[in-house]
């Protein structure tokens, strides 16, 4: 019990509404410029007031995957804005609460919208409860784009079962993935520290059948030298398939076991066909079609 306890206040720490947002990559990380297509994305209410961020990646032109519980209706979000600068909140102005060089969190700069900006009236939800049984969180969320973001690559998507055989592979261990996202950096009882930038790191798999993950979730670990492990704000982020020049997203950033961000972390596994047969439904035949699904 205590151990889902724990959790359950990782999940909640994940969604926790803070000014300035509080949410990066932490460990040994560097500035990721090699995936274009991840975005830092800010959710607002029905009145149009800033709720709170998340990281995602763009599929496609339109189609923007992040985590279900980001999109939940339980945050009282209905609207959604991306950014897709590498530094889209890295001159956020504390006192005007904004950053004055992209916009974020309220509007998209002069010269943006459509091309590293884009705003959106459509999120949906694989099915995210804070409630949710676990280990299967259905923490998958779609943000479809208003604009459409033309780049020079998207995020490609595994395809159903890419992760299966490595559940009982020997040398697990070795296995690399790689986590990009805008979230904290740092966090502690007395600092927080946010760039607001896409972060990415390496991290190793550590587990895909224990209780907490049990086919849903890929448990990985971001300590040690030359790793990095995922906080606040990286929520939805793509979890890659191998080293920091991949673009196979097996994963989407979900939780994690540690208020503090250290130790494991836990990725909703997106290559199951359950999961991507909602993607399809979800945007219809002609958006999937533009979506490049791998192996």
């Amino acid at each position: 019990m205590r151990k889902v306890l724990v959790l359950l206040a990782g999940l909640l720490m994940a969604v926790t509404v803070a000014s300035p947002p509080a949410g990066a990559i932490t460990g040994d990380y560097v500035k990721d410029d090699e995936h274009p297509f991840v975005g830092l994305v800010a959710f607002y209410d029905a009145g149009g007031d800033y709720l709170q961020r998340c990281t995602g990646s763009l599929l496609s032109e339109t189609v923007f995957l992040t985590a279900g519980h980001c999109t939940s209706k339980d945050t009282g979000a209905v609207t959604a804005r991306v950014y897709f600068q590498q530094d889209a909140g890295a001159d956020y102005d504390e006192t005007l609460q904004v950053d004055t060089t992209t916009g974020y969190p309220e509007y998209c700069a002069d010269g943006t919208l459509g091309i590293t900006c884009a705003t959106s009236k459509e999120i949906y939800n694989y099915g995210w409860s804070r409630f949710g049984s676990l280990p299967d969180t259905s923490d998958a969320g779609l943000v479809i784009l208003d604009q459409a973001i033309d780049m020079p690559e998207y995020g490609e998507l595994a395809a159903a079962g890419t992760l299966d055989d490595l559940a009982t592979e020997r040398g697990q261990q070795d296995l690399t993935f790689t986590a990009s996202g805008y979230g904290v950096t740092e966090t502690n009882p007395v600092t927080l520290v946010t760039f607001r930038e896409r972060l990415m790191a390496e991290t190793q798999l550590t587990n895909l059948r224990s209780h907490l993950n049990d086919g849903f979730n890929v448990q990985t670990n971001g300590n040690g030298p030359g790793r990095g492990g995922t906080c606040s704000g990286d929520s939805g982020g793509p979890l890659f398939y191998g080293d920091s020049e991949s673009n196979l997203i097996v994963g989407v950033t979900s939780f994690g076991m540690s208020t503090w961000c250290r130790g494991v972390d836990f990725s909703f596994r997106t290559d199951r066909q359950a999961v991507l047969d909602w993607i399809a439904a979800t945007v219809g035949d002609e958006a999937w079609s533009a979506i490049r699904v791998v192996g």
